[in-house]
Order: structure tokens, then sequence, then C-alpha cells
């Protein structure tokens, strides 16, 4: 890839240079997302509490609208679930509505099975960008190694998401155990994307067969674009019906690598990273919750903030050298 390419003379090439074409809608955006303005529509006041059930048993007393407006403040403040019961209770106050107020354990325990809507992408065609990244378990931080000399290891889970190439945002996300390797979600991430996907573009860890498989099966005509291995040689049936790996192996060996990412339009897989860089300084770089329901629950909840966010303006670069 590139910088493998040009590591002997990497200090020689210089940076590239870009400006925002829209820096006032943008600046304007970015200055909404820490507004604190909260308001309640009349709908929103009748949806609040539980409706009830008509089976024995106890009556749920707050919607699932209510727990996912605590569990969405508590994803942006980044809050103990104690303390989200506070600001919810001092939200409602100020704004002199009498609604009940859904205690910490309440939170936790319908986290565990709340239902999130699926993020939708805005485009008819999805440009499909997929990768993954980890998250770190709440638990002992480092200062117990300074302190008391301990071994023990942090658990972390795998973050697996697929973003619209052309709108930003996150169209799928997937929670796995630490040891899943990430070819193996993409059937997984696929099912959760609506529509059709025109391409599909991942980095060398995707060049299997069953990526392969995975992609034309539900969408036999997406493109799949991911770099081939240095020791990738073609298939038997190169010359009479070539693959998708076949025709990656012929530009590459006609262009090179960089003329191959050209080409191919490897190079917007660049966006599904700053999605990465975007939710560990937005969300954070770890997971709150404790059980696999709940974990869920958050990584669902924080992708629609980021969604939300994003549609509050979204930069528009234009390269000056």
């Amino acid at each position: 890839m590139p910088f493998k390419v040009n590591a002997d003379r990497r200090h020689h090439i210089p940076a590239q240079q870009h400006r925002v074409k829209n820096w006032g809608e943008y600046d304007a955006g970015l200055r909404a997302r820490g507004s604190l303005t909260v308001w309640f529509t009349a709908e929103a006041i009748e949806a609040w509490r539980g409706a009830p059930c008509t089976t024995r048993g106890g009556q749920p007393c707050y919607s699932d609208l209510a727990i996912t407006t605590a569990l969405t403040l508590r994803a942006v403040s980044r809050l103990p679930l104690r303390q989200t019961e506070g600001l919810i209770s001092s939200v409602l106050q100020l704004l002199d509505l009498d609604l009940p107020v859904p205690d910490h354990t309440t939170l936790s325990r319908r986290a565990e099975t709340l239902e999130v809507l699926r993020p939708k992408a805005d485009s008819e065609t999805v440009h499909l960008l997929v990768d993954s990244t980890g998250l770190k378990l709440c638990g002992p931080g480092e200062w117990l190694v300074e302190k008391h000399g301990s071994k023990r290891r942090r658990g972390w889970r795998k973050l697996h998401l697929a973003t619209d190439a052309d709108t930003g945002r996150i169209v799928a996300a997937l929670l796995t155990d630490k040891d899943a390797d990430d070819g193996g979600q993409v059937g997984a991430l696929l099912e959760k994307v609506e529509g059709p996907v025109a391409s599909f573009t991942a980095d060398g860890a995707y060049d299997r067969d069953d990526v392969y498989a995975a992609v034309t099966t539900r969408h036999p005509e997406a493109a799949v674009i991911v770099p081939p291995r240095a020791n990738t040689v073609s298939s038997d049936a190169v010359e009479t019906a070539p693959t998708q790996r076949d025709c990656h192996l012929q530009i590459i060996a006609e262009r090179g690598r960089m003329g191959w990412q050209r080409a191919s339009g490897y190079n917007d897989r660049a966006l599904i990273e700053a999605d990465i860089s975007r939710w560990k300084c937005v969300i954070g770089d770890g997971l709150r919750s404790q059980t696999d329901g709940r974990q869920a629950t958050e990584v669902a909840i924080a992708a629609d903030v980021l969604n939300r966010m994003l549609e509050l303006g979204r930069p528009e670069y234009l390269r000056i050298a």
C-alpha cells in the first residue's frame, strides 16, 4: 500500500493540503453538536410512559423512547447510569415536565433487550466501506499495574463497521469477540444493510474467497475492491472466465499498486478510517456495559448518535496542494 511502496522515500513526499469549501455551514454544524438545547414534543411527552400490556405480569413504566433517550444522552455525555438518571431528572425539571424518571437499574435492565432502529442509507445504492477496530471493556485501569503490580490484562471486543462512502453514514455495526476474524463477519454485516450494494471496499485482511462469495451471493452486481495479497496468483480460469481478483491482479501488473488504487477507487477506504477515529473521539474507545445484549444496544445507539451529528454538517474538501 502507499506507505509500504514509498517507505524508502517517504520523507520526500509532501503532505497533501486541503481547504474546506463549505466552512460556514460546517462551522455551524460543529457548534450545533455541542448544543445543550433539549425539547420534548407533544408526541414524545405522550409516548414517554410505557403502553399497558395485555398479558399477565408487571407493566412497563417507561416506553422504548424514554429508555433510548436516556441512553443516548449517556452515550454523548459519557456518563455512568446513576449520573444519567440525574441528568434526565434535571432536564425534565428545567423543562417543567411532570414525567417519571427511569432509575439506573431500569436503564440497565431495559438496555439488555432494547430494540434500536437500524441505520439506513440515504442513497439508493450503497458504496460500502468496511473495517474493524477494538473497544476496551470497562474494568481495572492502568493504575492497578503501577500501584499493585497487577498483571491482569484488560479485555476488549471487536467492532465491525460498514459505512456509506457517499454520505459517510454508518449503515451497519456489529460487535463480536476479540478472536473473531474480520472476513467471517462480512455476511452478518451485509444482512444489516438495506438496499442494493454497488461496491464493497475493504483492506487486505478481507482478501478471502468466502468474502467474495458472501458479497456476490447477496449482491451479484457489486464490485469487490480488496487489494490482493503479495503472493496471490491468478485462478485457473483467468483466460476464459476471470474473477474480480484476476482483474485486480491484471491492473496491478500493468499500472502497479498505486495505479490500481486510483483506478479502482480503493483510496475511498480512508473514509472508514475517519469514521473509526470519529467514533473514538466522540463516543470513546471503550464499552461501559458488561453483558452482550447491553453492549449491542450501546453500539447501536452510538452509531445513531454519530449519524445524527453528521446530519448537522459535513465538510467538503478541496485539494489545493
